[in-house]
């Protein structure tokens, strides 16, 4: 018999994000979030998210067993300024057991059905910046800290409960080796003069902080007319900046900017913190945080996390004199690989950029839907 529990406490929270550490134990793809980390997501009270949008957290028992997990969302900033009437579910996890899947989703459905909406779709987070998307292809794969991982009998599962594909994303690897700088250099300079604009790059975190509500800005304004896109909030922005920006080299994150100073093309590139967060297993101490520390300053491969153009700018080069700073930072610092996260199939323009790094296709990623 299959029984589903709502997660409330943070003792039934913790055991809510510590199931997929079984699930996957001993897997090289797999890789463990920050249980603390993750608690702080699922807070009510610490993360933004909630102010426009409602999860519930619910785990499946069999045999007095944890078997599945899976979070229902209800983003009502998209259900309300977008019309979009869905219910999300995310952080979904399960054994391979068709009815578990069955019973999670059931509770996905109820949600959706309270509110009078029209279909679920997942597996995505409560906003743009969160993981999304089943890994569909790549699973021999090791992931990033911005992915999530999943076994294959997931898609069969959805597949045989009548979902359909909704969006698909691809992933993308390449070597530093295939950069080649003729690329960008000349057209960099050019493009510089041509429209006054400057690099603006940096070395402390703090001199990167009176910049970051302004790329937030332009990060709406660069993604507003995607079809999944869902503006960030300012209360969400200070989250982000506090969260992640930290987290990050600041020497990997790249703004443009014109003669007036006003920035027109942002980049945030992550160290890769794979192998550090496989070794510390979820937890940051006693010495957990070290090996984040290491990989953030030696890593010698990298993830590109966001890139942003100001839509008066797209389709003039402008990405030319971020490579170009990119090429300077990594060939000083050793950088073996790059790797690129879930990029939309319908962002021809945003697959444009890599075009002559020559980039190999090794994951793809799919998010499903089924109407109520």
């Amino acid at each position: 018999m299959i029984t589903i529990k709502e997660a409330k406490s943070k003792k039934e929270l913790t055991e809510y994000i510590k199931f997929p550490f079984s699930l996957y134990e001993g897997s090289p793809y797999w890789v463990p979030p920050i249980i603390s980390d993750e608690l702080e997501s699922f807070d009510k009270t610490k993360n933004p998210a909630f102010d426009n949008a409602e999860a519930y957290f619910y785990m499946a028992y069999k045999d007095n067993k944890i078997v599945g997990r899976i979070t229902a969302i209800i983003n009502w900033s998209e259900v309300n300024n977008q019309h979009k009437r869905k219910v999300r579910f995310g952080w979904f996890d399960v054994i391979d057991d068709i009815e578990v899947t069955k019973a999670l989703l059931e509770k996905v459905f109820e949600l959706g059905r309270k509110h009078n909406l029209e279909h679920a779709e997942g597996p995505m987070g409560f906003s743009n910046l969160d993981k999304v998307g089943l890994l569909t292809e790549g699973y021999d794969q090791v992931g990033t800290m911005i992915t999530w991982y999943n076994h294959p009998y997931y898609v069969t599962h959805l597949e045989q409960l009548g979902f359909q594909v909704e969006k698909q994303y691809i992933e993308s690897i390449f070597p530093f080796s295939n950069v080649k700088p003729e690329f960008f250099q000349k057209a960099q300079a050019l493009i510089k003069k041509r429209y006054e604009l400057k690099a603006l790059t940096f070395t402390k975190t703090k001199d990167i902080m009176p910049h970051v509500d302004k790329m937030f800005d332009l990060f709406n304004e660069s993604y507003e007319k995607l079809a999944s896109f869902v503006a960030i909030s300012d209360v969400q922005k200070e989250y982000f900046k506090k969260k992640y920006i930290s987290f990050i080299n600041p020497e990997y994150i790249k703004f443009v900017v014109d003669k007036d100073d006003k920035l027109v093309a942002f980049s945030i590139v992550m160290p890769s913190f794979t192998e550090a967060l496989q070794k510390i297993k979820g937890k940051l101490f006693p010495f957990g945080f070290l090996h984040l520390l290491r990989a953030r300053k030696h890593s010698k491969d990298v993830v590109f996390y966001l890139i942003g153009v100001h839509p008066e700018y797209q389709n003039k080069g402008v990405t030319a004199i971020i490579f170009d700073e990119y090429y300077k930072t990594f060939s000083a610092k050793g950088i073996q690989t790059c790797i690129r996260t879930p990029e939309l199939l319908e962002n021809n323009a945003i697959h444009l950029l890599w075009k002559n790094f020559d980039p190999t296709i090794h994951c793809q990623r799919k998010t499903y839907l089924k109407n109520l």
